[in-house]
């Protein structure tokens, strides 16, 4: 991995520490949080990426700033509170089902200049960090590159009305957006996902992707509709499958020079053949960290070996 001299990725979002319960009922705890995994992601890609999130000043805190310290991220956060948790309970398949401990008061003010900023998940539409996330991205998007992955999490929901126009609101001011198709069956009940993509597309985005898991993953753009096949592996989890796919999605976004003032323009201007071979490298990042448990994403040398 080389050292970037600047912040080239900014995210912003929930960090959280994961306690996963397997079927033989045994338990472990580890960092995560979809933001982050993207931050981690691309850090271990050779990025650059700052992370403004929420850690408390707990020992799980602790974990998460050694865990993001690794892999390159810097920690855009006052260690305040407690710490977020997320406990995962997995099926037979290896899914991950959700419950949520959260705090969500993040700080966005004093951020970085990126070429990149890459919001989602369960920050982008709770309060009180959804505002914030809004004029994040409101006032960065003239000079940067702005990426959304709902990823919404319909545990956490009381008011599935306001989330889903929350959401709808954030796919409208992006550029790219990566969703998965459990966040279509929520966002839009009955369409079918390269039709939701479509729809969105047509409210703003100059690219949508679909993840559809081992059914790989579809992308829309105006005027093409590409395919992606998901790598065969076997799958020990899926956690953090879809945060690598979008991570890698990102890195090779940048590798295209599709960032930065401009980065709207570059990408309608972008030829299928180059972003199918972006999007096949994601998958491809995605197919790893499903064939290792937890929330593991490649690096570099992995995925390009």
């Amino acid at each position: 991995m080389h050292a970037a001299p600047t912040t080239d990725v900014l995210i912003a979002g929930e960090t959280l520490i994961d306690i996963v319960r397997r079927l033989d009922g045994t338990q472990a705890e580890s960092p995560g949080g979809s933001p982050a995994n993207v931050g981690i992601t691309l850090g271990r890609l050779g990025r650059a990426p700052a992370l403004v999130t929420h850690v408390g000043d707990d020992e799980r805190g602790a974990a998460i700033r050694s865990w993001l310290d690794a892999s390159a991220v810097t920690l855009v956060s006052a260690p305040t509170g407690r710490t977020s948790t997320a406990q995962a309970t997995l099926d037979a398949e290896g899914a991950a089902t959700y419950e949520f401990d959260l705090s969500l008061d993040l700080e966005a003010s004093g951020a970085p200049d990126a070429a990149v900023v890459h919001t989602g998940s369960i920050a982008s539409v709770l309060e009180p960090s959804a505002d914030r996330l809004r004029e994040l991205v409101e006032a960065r998007r003239p000079s940067a590159l702005i990426t959304y992955d709902p990823n919404i999490r319909p545990s956490l929901i009381d008011d599935a009305a306001r989330v889903r126009q929350a959401a709808l609101d954030c796919i409208a001011r992006a550029h790219v957006v990566k969703a998965s198709d459990e966040d279509v069956v929520f966002l839009l009940p009955g369409v079918a996902p390269v039709d939701a993509a479509r729809e969105w597309v047509a409210a703003g985005p100059g690219l949508v992707v679909v993840t559809m898991g081992g059914d790989g993953a579809v992308a829309v753009r105006d005027g093409s509709v590409l395919e992606i096949e998901t790598p065969r592996v076997q799958v020990a989890d899926t956690v953090g499958a879809g945060d690598t796919f979008m991570g890698a999605l990102i890195d090779g976004l940048l590798t295209a020079g599709i960032a930065g003032p401009g980065a709207e323009e570059r990408l309608r201007g972008v030829s299928d053949e180059v972003l199918q071979q972006l999007l096949d490298r994601a998958a491809r990042a995605a197919s790893i960290t499903v064939s290792r448990p937890g929330a593991n994403p490649p690096t570099s040398a992995e995925l390009d070996a």
